[in-house]
């Protein structure tokens, strides 16, 4: 994907933070959930897209928050890992209520809860048309959802990782500190490195730049807006890899 082009099988990557009410800053908003799900949902009816999804728990707890100071950075990640299942809970359930088949897959065995984290099965659920939501990260404390996100979608080949923010794309400086903010329509992967961009943690960067992996990041909550970038259509930013010049 080096232009706008239709996706067919895509990773969305939601932070904790996007599923609770701004003005409450924790928590489970359900309108926002519904929404989200509803638009998942209307995707996949019209276009037949297969999804799967990584969510934070940023709204709940975070291992490397200062709700987490003077705790055991493994003990607090793993607690981290917990709430991305709560968040992968409350979204299944919205989604099932739009009629939409989900399967949740954990990371960290809890069967009574839901499936473990199986590549192939996972793409057996996708080519069958069923959302997968993958939870508890990877497993293991230190990384985040953001390298989650970029290592389920290469295990299951996914077009592009689509994140969703509370912007509408990478800018240049803070927009919401500077009104004088530039957004990049196209950028590459080594300069939302060089110049410290706020995409993805470097490690899910550089796993996205060494495999050629686009990342669009749009702002979630413009209704409508997961399908127009799945259609293709110039939403966000596209953060990808840099064009081959001709020596």
């Amino acid at each position: 994907m080096t232009d706008r082009t239709p996706l067919r099988r895509v990773l969305l990557k939601l932070s904790g933070e996007a599923f609770s009410d701004p003005e409450v800053k924790g928590g489970i908003d359900p309108r926002i959930v519904s929404q989200v799900a509803r638009e998942i949902g209307e995707l996949q009816a019209s276009d037949g897209t297969e999804i799967g999804v990584v969510v934070g728990g940023g709204n709940i707890f975070r291992g490397n928050s200062p709700a987490a100071a003077g705790m055991d950075r493994s003990s607090a990640d793993h607690m981290g890992m917990l709430a991305t299942v709560i968040n992968a809970l409350a979204l299944q359930d919205a989604l099932e209520k739009e009629g939409v088949e989900t399967r949740v897959q954990t990371a960290v065995a809890m069967q009574e809860l839901a499936e473990p984290y199986i590549r192939r099965r996972a793409v057996r659920h996708l080519e069958k048309g069923r959302v997968v939501i993958f939870a508890a990260g990877l497993g293991v404390p230190y990384f985040t959802t953001d390298t989650t996100a970029a290592q389920r979608a290469l295990e299951i080949g996914a077009d592009a990782i689509l994140k969703g923010t509370q912007v509408d794309g990478v800018y240049d400086r803070d927009p919401k500190q500077d009104a004088g903010a530039i957004r990049y329509e196209v950028i590459d992967f080594l300069a939302v490195l060089n110049q410290g961009l706020k995409v993805m943690d470097a490690t899910a960067i550089s796993l996205c730049m060494d495999n050629q992996l686009p990342i669009v990041v749009f702002e979630l909550l413009r209704e409508g807006n997961i399908g127009r970038v799945v259609k293709g259509e110039s939403v966000g930013t596209l953060v990808r890899a840099a064009p081959v010049t001709d020596a």
